[in-house]
């Protein structure tokens, strides 16, 4: 486990804030009773499983690195800050574009981003955006002053089978990024992060197929083994046990109650999920942020692009507290407390 920004936890905050967002989801636009049909499901058993109305598709021709460049050049405008400038570009991701090179790499090139600027991916999943984001944090803090551009992109729609009704009806395909720089006054920005793992419990979700352990073949592929699998059930004990506790263990060391927060923002995975878990930790109603009904679970994008709807529809004000909770699969959690 990592925790920084916490008093006698780690490195004190340095004044690292997020001066702008950006999202992007794919144009097409696919219904419960379209995902449904071949899960052998109805839309309506969709809506009450899930709370999910609808998700994006992405067009044949768009990878993890379009939807990413689009969602990057968003924030990048929102937050009045050149390509040009960024000292470092990090893209939260588990289906790139490929392999290698890093989808991080192509959108950099693509944005314009000076040469020398640096590039990587992080995977983490689901919580790939939060911890994409620590990271990217403690990394501008130790160096000169700087900006960076964290995106979270996924595509699941290349990894789902469309006959299992425990994946296909719940994953989108979008990406959202936010611009990180000296934060605007003191006491603003990232406050404290949060980052553990649970390996023991990694069997929960993966795509069996396609790395060094089982490299692509005909044997694969006829055995499905390259299609995204999840145990739904046990990734929801995992939820119900895991995160309550380290999400008020993580809120009391940074002397902070439910109540004081104005935002919540956490991974979109399941509608009614989302609603338990809100009423678990004692968050107020309303002020959780969501997505899903229109976006369903889009993996690693959800945050940034949940966090980006809020922004812009005047969710926050200044000196407001957000907390942004991914979980996922590794399995991880990733945990980072904002004042706006």
């Amino acid at each position: 486990m990592i925790t920084t920004g916490i008093p006698g936890k780690g490195r004190t905050h340095t004044g690292v804030a997020v001066l702008g967002t950006g999202s992007y989801l794919p144009a097409r636009v696919v219904s419960n009773s379209e995902a449904a049909a071949p899960a052998g499901v109805t839309g309506e058993w969709i809506a009450r499983k899930t709370g999910i109305v609808r998700r994006r598709r992405a067009g044949p021709d768009q990878a993890a690195s379009d939807l990413a460049v689009a969602a990057g050049r968003a924030a990048l405008a929102d937050a009045g800050v050149d390509p040009a400038d960024l000292a470092l570009i990090m893209v939260a991701t588990s289906t790139p574009d490929s392999p290698q090179p890093p989808t991080a790499s192509v959108v950099a090139d693509r944005l314009g981003a000076a040469p020398g600027t640096a590039a990587f991916d992080v995977n983490a999943v689901c919580s790939g955006f939060v911890f994409a984001l620590t990271a990217a944090e403690r990394m501008l803090g130790d160096a000169a002053p700087g900006y960076a551009l964290v995106v979270g992109t996924d595509v699941y729609s290349r990894i789902l089978d469309p006959t299992d009704r425990r994946t296909a009806v719940l994953f989108g395909d979008g990406a959202g990024a936010v611009v990180l720089g000296p934060a605007p006054a003191p006491g603003r920005g990232l406050l404290a992060g949060r980052l553990a793992g649970f390996g023991a419990d990694r069997g929960l979700i993966g795509v069996p197929a396609g790395g060094s352990r089982l490299p692509a073949s005909a044997d694969t592929l006829a055995q499905g083994l390259h299609w995204f699998r999840m145990d739904g059930r046990g990734v929801r004990e995992f939820v119900e046990t895991r995160l309550p506790e380290a999400v008020r263990s993580f809120l009391a060391d940074a002397g902070v109650t439910p109540g004081d927060l104005a935002g919540f923002v956490p991974h979109q995975a399941n509608g009614l999920l989302l609603a338990d878990l809100a009423d678990r930790l004692g968050i107020p109603v309303g002020r959780t942020c969501t997505t899903v009904e229109e976006y369903g679970n889009t993996g690693s994008a959800s945050i940034a692009v949940t966090l980006d709807r809020a922004a812009r529809a005047g969710r926050f004000s200044p000196g407001d507290l957000v907390l942004l909770a991914g979980f996922g699969g590794g399995m991880a959690i990733g945990l980072a407390l904002l004042r706006w």
